[in-house]
């Protein structure tokens, strides 16, 4: 393991001493999670979604949510047009 050896870790490292966006891991979620993710991903291009839940999970939300007459708390709740509500509810109903 290049840049690093297991017995670093015990010794005084901090956020800080680490590169990179290893540092604002550390900073954010801890020593022990930026050592986790650089064993598992090094060298590995990761690209993190701006969404975190999938769009099947939202329309089975909004399935299981939709009265009838809520298309527009729904919409805003979800971030979707009422159009595109009125759709899924539709589409998936």
């Amino acid at each position: 393991m290049r840049g690093i050896r297991m017995d670093m870790k015990e010794k005084a490292l901090r956020p800080e001493h680490l590169c990179g966006v290893y540092a604002e891991i550390a900073t954010v979620l801890g020593m022990e999670a930026a050592y986790t993710l650089h064993n598992r991903f090094r060298g590995t291009q990761v690209s993190f979604p701006v969404e975190l839940v999938s769009r099947e999970y939202i329309f089975e939300q909004i399935k299981e949510e939709y009265d009838g007459s809520n298309v527009r708390e729904l919409a805003t709740k979800y971030g979707y047009t009422e159009k595109w509500i009125r759709k899924i509810v539709k589409t998936n109903g």
